[in-house]
């Protein structure tokens, strides 16, 4: 609604935006992200979807369209007063470090943690050696307007901690940001998915990525200042904030960087999850999804991969439920889920012969649920997807493959997605146990994207003395 009020809005029509009670922040946020401040808006009273169809028109008579009236009948929204800001140089606070992190908590600065106070000195010293023009843009927030620079990535990896020698991974994280595909403007949706990045390639360890035991708990710095970094670069400059974009009911807590195993990779011939996305093993990549939810699969039991195929499977229905309307609804074959497994396990797999492409392919065979709890999911118990069309009826339209729709049993089994390459695997944890975790993805809210990492200096500060 608000982007169609945006681009009338351009074209000179006025308009109003209705939205629901609650997201007056992040509507006036996403209008002010698109050069247009102070957005007339029209607020609904209560929540939609627990309202009766009478409560819910009564409401909207009596309080939602005289706002409606109102913003069409007022002042432009050309004429709403420029929110000031400050510059990328300016001192905001000056102190010692108490008052300093006072001072970024009580703006929504931090994550709540201290900082490091990203001194002018200390920003230009992490950028030093790097080559990297300062201003330099890698692209635009489509949440705030504002630039994704070099600088403002410097800035947000002083406080997160970061080494300088991670400027490389955070570039490419940032390029990831700046995808369309990747859709950033919704990493404050109210389910509350998280980003995860995964890292690849033969530098992640030279770096300090952890790979092994704790592979996905902070305490290793590397992984775990990048994580933070993200956070804190999605709120100081996506604006993603409890005030401003973010709109997650609960939220997750920050995800640290998942290193996968390339010792294990390799040794088990093996490509990593970045071979998904056309990248090898010599390449150094990030890869990066939004996650919803996940779960622990303990103690995997079995020495063959047909005894532990099942248990794995089971973990992966288990993390996919309303996630499903990204197969169908919500999203359309957008349903990724990621299972990683630890070494132990996939050794298991390539002893018994099987590639990467064979546990994927036995996973979507045994990962399935019953088509009338697939339809409740995308249907009933949703109201993402329209009309609430049975699963034949999409196999019929040629919406999905075949395999939703082999029987009229309402009680068949189907698979969670539409085809084995969309299970993706990766490979990291402690080398000495059988565990896996299963997360779902949040579909085109963070979409499955992967960026190489460029370790190589960058040239935008040399001088191309006689060059043509």
């Amino acid at each position: 609604m608000l982007r169609a009020s945006i681009a009338a809005e351009a074209a000179g029509i006025p308009s109003v935006s209705i939205i629901c009670e609650g997201f007056d922040g992040q509507a006036s946020a996403t209008g002010r992200g698109h050069g247009f401040d102070g957005l007339p808006l029209a607020v609904t009273i209560g929540h939609v979807d627990s309202q009766s169809t009478e409560i819910m028109i009564k409401n909207f008579v009596n309080s939602t369209v005289a706002q409606v009236i109102e913003g069409l009948c007022g002042a432009d929204a050309d004429d709403a007063v420029e929110n000031e800001e400050p510059t990328a140089l300016d001192v905001v606070v000056s102190g010692d470090i108490e008052t300093i992190n006072e001072h970024f908590i009580g703006h929504s600065w931090t994550d709540g943690h201290p900082i490091l106070p990203p001194t002018r000195g200390r920003v230009e010293a992490f950028l030093t050696n790097s080559g990297h023009d300062p201003w330099k843009t890698l692209g635009v927030a489509a949440s705030s307007g504002r630039d994704l620079t070099i600088w403002s990535i410097a800035v947000n990896a002083v406080m997160a901690g970061c080494r300088p020698e991670h400027l490389p991974v955070l570039i490419a994280i940032s390029e990831v940001l700046a995808d369309p595909g990747y859709g950033a403007e919704h990493s404050g949706n109210t389910t509350g998915a998280d980003a995860l990045i995964v890292v690849n390639g033969p530098n992640a360890t030279n770096l300090g990525f952890n790979h092994g035991v704790g592979a996905m708990r902070e305490g290793t710095h590397a992984n775990t200042s990048v994580g933070r970094w993200l956070r804190l670069y999605l709120r100081n400059v996506f604006e993603f904030t409890t005030d401003q974009h973010d709109k997650a009911t609960f939220g997750n807590s920050t995800r640290v960087v998942l290193a996968e195993d390339a010792d294990c990779l390799t040794e088990i011939g093996w490509p990593p999850l970045s071979a998904s996305f056309g990248y090898t093993a010599g390449d150094d990549t990030i890869t990066m999804a939004r996650m919803n939810s996940g779960t622990i699969i303990g103690s995997v039991f079995g020495s063959t991969p047909d005894e532990i195929i099942p248990y794995l499977a089971n973990g992966l229905t288990r993390v996919a439920a309303w996630d499903l309307t990204h197969v169908y609804g919500l999203g359309h074959d957008q349903f990724q889920p990621l299972l990683v497994i630890s070494p132990i396990l996939a050794r298991t797999f390539a002893s018994a012969g099987w590639s990467k492409g064979d546990v994927q392919e036995a996973l979507f065979a045994h990962a399935r649920i019953p088509a009338i709890t697939f339809e409740k999911m995308i249907g009933e118990w949703s109201n993402l997807t329209a009309g609430r069309r049975r699963l034949s009826n999409l196999v019929a339209e040629g919406v999905l493959p075949s395999v939703f729709a082999e029987t009229d049993d309402p009680d068949r089994l189907v698979p969670i997605v539409t085809g084995p390459e969309r299970l993706m695997i990766a490979v990291a944890g402690d080398p000495n146990r059988t565990n896996a975790y299963a997360l779902s993805n949040d579909g085109p809210h963070g979409w499955w994207t992967s960026k190489q990492i460029d370790h190589t200096p960058s040239s935008d500060l040399v001088c191309n003395i006689g060059g043509s």
